[in-house]
Parts: C-alpha cells; sequence; structure tokens
C-alpha cells in the first residue's frame, strides 16, 4: 500500500531508479538495506517533487506582485473621483458588450439580414466569433466547436 501511494505521489521515479540501480547491489546486501536505499530513493523523490512545486509557485507569486506593481489593481482605481468608477465600470462591462455585439453580428449574418459577400468578409467575421469564443469561454470550447465548424464550411462550399 505505501509502495502505491508512493508511486504514486513521485510518478513511480523512485521505483524505476531503484530497480536500475538494484542490479549494482552486492549480493549479500539484506532486505532491511534495500529497503532502506528504496526508501531514501523515493524520499529523494519527493523532495525534487517538492522543490519543483515551490519554484512554480513562487514563480506565480512573482509574476502575480509584477502585475500588481506595474497594471494595479482594482483598488487602485477607486482612488481616482470620477474616472475610477467608470474604469471599473467599463472593465466589468467589457466582456457582456463584446459577447452581445457579437452575438448580434452572428444573428445578423446567420438570419440572412446581413450578405458576406466577399471572401475577406466571410474569413473576418469567423476570426472575430473564433477570437471571441476563445476570449470567453477558453481554449477548450474552441477546440470542441471547430470541427463542427470545419464541417459546416466544408458543406457550405461544395
Amino acid at each position: 500500500m505505501f509502495d502505491k501511494i508512493i508511486g504514486a505521489l513521485t510518478g513511480g521515479l523512485a521505483g524505476q531508479i531503484f530497480d536500475t540501480v538494484k542490479a549494482y547491489f552486492p549480493p549479500d546486501l539484506s532486505p532491511e538495506k534495500k529497503a532502506e536505499a528504496q526508501l531514501a530513493l523515493e524520499r529523494l523523490a519527493l523532495d525534487r517533487e517538492k522543490n519543483a512545486n515551490d519554484a512554480a509557485r513562487e514563480a506565480e507569486q512573482s509574476i502575480n506582485e509584477r502585475i500588481r506593481e506595474h497594471e494595479g489593481t482594482a483598488a487602485d482605481l477607486k482612488t481616482l473621483p470620477i474616472l475610477g468608477p467608470l474604469m471599473l465600470f467599463l472593465r466589468g462591462a467589457q466582456r457582456p458588450f463584446i459577447g452581445y455585439g457579437t452575438m448580434y453580428l452572428d444573428f445578423q449574418v446567420f438570419s440572412g439580414a446581413w450578405k458576406l459577400a466577399s471572401e475577406t468578409e466571410q474569413s473576418s467575421f469567423w476570426i472575430i466569433n473564433f477570437l471571441v469564443l476563445g476570449f470567453l469561454f477558453g481554449e477548450r470550447a474552441v477546440r470542441n466547436v471547430a470541427p463542427i465548424l470545419a464541417q459546416m464550411m466544408q458543406k457550405k462550399a461544395v
């Protein structure tokens, strides 16, 4: 049970190293000494993983602190008398405004009210949709919708 937990935490690296090094152990090495060696390797692997996680966390905190220093925070905007609340409103309204604007554009195009005559207009329409979709819903949404749109475009071209 302990071996499975350690293997799950370290990705099995310590066991792989132990299996490799085991061939170089003296033949008369006791099972207790082998277990101690394996435990030491597992501790080493856990320490390395902990150090890597700590370094990643520190790097993320450093980036966040740098952004906070250079770009400021929402609390900084509150100190400005008139522009502060306006900037906070515009910052919060950005996603809904862009999202509803794109939905209106899509409705006009798909209902037939607007005709996309040139190839440039059509490609711009799809680029805008992908950018907004990616911005609002993330990469996963774009990856899930892209194959369906590609099929639609192929059928339309034929």
